[in-house]
């Protein structure tokens, strides 16, 4: 209720009720809001949320066992709501950590590659290469 498809249900479920003359759609209009505020006012959004679902479907079986055609115009409706919704957002978190002189090289859903040049003045020979090759003094 607190969506920016609320406003696209509250006006299909309203029309809906219509069936049953503008009193009673009225009277659903001052429901629906009443439970918006509701939700706005809870500290457990969610739950008080889920705590309301019975009592719309309750509403919704009435109304379409009284108007069974009402059926095509709230697959309308959920089909309307479906498309206003945001899709998820998918979140990522990376922690790296480099210490003692450490490097971290990182990427979240990409490639890393890294090509290191030996330091200037230094052989890219390890110490070991280079005693094997004779090149390194002995001490």
């Amino acid at each position: 209720m607190a969506t920016d498809s609320w406003a696209a249900a509250r006006e299909g479920v309203a029309r809906l009720f219509r069936h049953r003359g503008q009193e009673r759609q009225s009277a659903i209009e001052t429901q629906l809001e009443s439970n918006a505020a509701l939700v706005a006012r809870a500290e457990d959004v969610e739950r008080t949320r889920r705590s309301l679902v019975p009592l719309w479907v309750l509403e919704l079986e009435s109304l379409l066992a009284e108007y069974p055609e009402a059926v095509a115009e709230l697959r309308t409706l959920i089909s309307e709501i479906e498309a206003t919704r945001a899709a998820p957002q998918e979140t990522w978190v990376q922690t790296n950590v480099a210490r003692d002189n450490g490097r971290v090289f990182a990427s979240m859903g990409g490639n890393v590659i890294v090509h290191e040049a030996p330091i200037s003045g230094h052989s890219s020979l390890t110490r070991e290469a280079r005693r094997d090759e004779g090149t390194e003094e002995t001490r």
